[in-house]
């Protein structure tokens, strides 16, 4: 055995035993149900066997706070996760490895694949409320904008959902040409248009309402239709149809 897994050992066994918390808020869960559990605990109940026999309530509020809320912690990057340390009430340090930041996001992914599967094979116009609970999860808290396109067959059913530009943090370039272009290739009637705003304000734009008049005239051409354009923040979804913006 190496000196440093002798150093591991050594600390491991003179760390506090917080089997008792740990215990009580697993029962807490079982018996009344994850829904009931604050955010912090439930990121809590998580970290529990990423970090063994640590109190991770500290690193679990921290993660909160560094991110603004329990769903950015998740969607963060794997780089930014790891960066968080606080420490415990003995002083120590605590930090997520490479393995616990990327079971974060995995959590985070099969959160948004379920999301995805709920708007496959059904009209997504009718799902309204699935396709705002999938467009949130997927963009409310990107650091950088990008310009999504739900592609749509003639029964308003998703063929893909494809990003199509990334940019800044206030603006990411996109081409009405390239719009239709992979509508023609994917053969969509009809499209949906979705980015972010990385300030957390979905208040659309001038530049927003332009681009999205351009694409509807460069589908129209082709008979195709162009739904709406979803603009998603933090603090919500607008939609440019509803306000009346194109």
């Amino acid at each position: 055995m190496d000196d440093a897994a002798v150093r591991f050992e050594i600390e491991t066994a003179a760390l506090p035993d917080n089997s008792g918390h740990r215990g009580r808020l697993r029962d807490r869960a079982l018996k009344g149900g994850v829904e009931a559990l604050p955010d912090y605990e439930l990121l809590e109940l998580f970290l529990f066997r990423c970090i063994p026999r640590r109190d991770v309530k500290p690193l679990s509020k921290k993660l909160i706070e560094r991110f603004g809320s329990f769903s950015a912690a998740l969607s963060a990057s794997v780089e930014a996760l790891m960066q968080v340390r606080t420490t415990d009430a003995a002083g120590r340090l605590l930090r997520l490895t490479p393995e616990s930041a990327l079971d974060l996001k995995l959590t985070y992914e099969a959160a948004r694949r379920i999301g995805l599967e709920q708007l496959q094979k059904r009209c997504v116009i009718s799902s309204w409320s699935a396709l705002q609970a999938y467009v949130r999860t997927t963009l409310a808290h990107e650091p950088r904008e990008r310009f999504h396109v739900l592609f749509l067959d003639r029964k308003n059913q998703l063929i893909a959902d494809e990003t199509l530009a990334e940019g800044t943090v206030d603006h990411a370039p996109v081409y009405p040409r390239e719009v239709v272009r992979r509508a023609l290739e994917l053969g969509s009637s009809a499209l949906i248009l979705v980015h972010n705003h990385p300030s957390g304000d979905p208040t659309p734009s001038s530049a927003d309402v332009d681009i999205t008049r351009q694409i509807v005239d460069a589908a129209k051409a082709l008979n195709i239709t162009v739904h709406d354009h979803l603009v998603v923040g933090r603090d919500g979804t607008a939609s440019l149809k509803a306000l009346a913006l194109m």
